[in-house]
């Protein structure tokens, strides 16, 4: 035993080693309270986060680029002499992007004003007609008036050769009239008689010759009738020919639908395209679009006109983007599918569907940074509005 201190020199000893060992148990102790106390002020915050503002929040990253892309056709067909535009070059509204060889338009257009001519001089011959045979028509009345006039006076003329014919006969059996007189008056009653026959063919034949040309009158008017020279039927279908072929030669300059970017140009100077056949694509990045896929439990709140924040790996996180909910989709991609999944039949596994939900950007932030279609994006819509 130590006289000084009144202990033994193993006690001491143990003493000393159980003080390190003390300590390692307070820090440990403090450490993990210190991680229990940072958990706790994590979930805490994780909760303030979800409750005001994460859970009024949907997102997705299958998200893409598109656009009312612009597929440039032909309406003629013809070989092609110039193609002045090429792989995504910019082009606006009315811009010439194909030249077809106009020549046998040319020659049509002036095939069919040619028609056209023809067509005027012919209808204005009808009305020419309808006028003659309008004068035929009176013509024939007056000669059915004459006809009618000579037929009165052969009757009367053989009314007078009857009773001089029977005077005579009175007086030939007494002698007082030769036989020469008595023939002169039986030939003149039959010549009165022959007269007033041909007065009466006449006046039938009059009669047949005035409806003939009341029915070529007619016939004549059905051809003008109703409408003028510019309105007849034969002159409005060669005007429509006329307009036709002028319309086909402009088609023979195509030109750009809208403002855009030229893709999948596949025409060259020499290639003979037909009509309806793609030459390229126009591309109106100034009008993209962001068709954003969600989940069905997303959809719970998402309505029309909110508010949407986009980011794109384009121009990476520091960007946004702007936009609206304007519309969503009337069905899954898997139900307008080539072949639809038939879940009535086989072992059946649900999988969770996907809604496109289109967003329309900021026109002035689309000015600025250009996206591309079928670039990714990153959506953020807020549905507590």
């Amino acid at each position: 035993m130590d006289a000084r201190t009144g202990s033994t020199p193993s006690t001491s000893g143990e003493a000393r080693e159980g003080a390190p060992a003390a300590n390692r148990g307070a820090r440990r102790r403090g450490l993990f309270t210190l991680l229990a106390i940072a958990i706790v002020v994590a979930a805490v915050v994780f909760a303030l986060y979800w409750f005001l503002l994460g859970a009024r929040h949907v997102t997705t990253d299958d998200a893409y680029v598109q656009a009312d892309v612009a597929q440039v056709t032909p309406l003629v067909s013809g070989p092609v002499i110039a193609a002045p535009v090429s792989e995504t070059q910019a082009v606006r509204k009315g811009d010439i992007l194909v030249v077809i060889d106009p020549a046998d338009f040319r020659l049509t257009l002036a095939q069919a004003n040619a028609a056209l001519g023809q067509a005027q001089r012919k209808v204005q011959g009808y009305f020419a007609d309808t006028e003659a045979q309008a004068a035929t028509t009176k013509a024939r009345a007056a000669d059915i008036d004459r006809s009618r006039a000579q037929l009165a006076s052969a009757r009367a003329d053989l009314a007078r050769a009857r009773v001089d014919l029977a005077r005579r006969q009175a007086l030939a059996a007494s002698g007082a009239v030769s036989g020469d007189e008595l023939t002169a008056a039986q030939n003149r009653f039959d010549q009165t008689r022959d007269a007033v026959l041909s007065g009466q063919a006449a006046v039938a034949q009059s009669l047949a010759n005035r409806a003939t040309a009341v029915g070529q009158q007619r016939a004549a008017s059905v051809l003008v009738a109703g409408a003028g020279l510019e309105g007849n039927p034969e002159v409005a279908l060669a005007r429509a020919k006329a307009q036709q072929a002028q319309l086909d030669l402009e088609r023979t300059v195509v030109r750009a639908p809208m403002d855009g970017i030229i893709a999948r140009n596949v025409v060259e100077v020499g290639q003979r395209v037909q009509a309806g056949a793609q030459l390229m694509t126009v591309v109106p990045i100034q009008s993209a679009y962001v068709n954003a896929n969600f989940k069905e439990a997303q959809l719970r709140r998402m309505r029309i006109g909110q508010a949407a924040i986009l980011t794109s790996d384009l121009y990476g996180g520091a960007v946004k983007f702007h936009g609206r909910v304007v519309g969503l989709a009337g069905g899954t991609g898997s139900a307008f599918a080539v072949i639809p999944a038939q879940n009535a039949t086989g072992n059946w596994i649900k999988v969770v569907q996907r809604l496109p939900v289109r967003i329309a950007l900021d026109r002035a932030e689309l000015a600025r940074r250009p996206l591309r279609v079928g670039l990714s994006m990153k959506v953020d819509i807020d549905t507590s509005r």
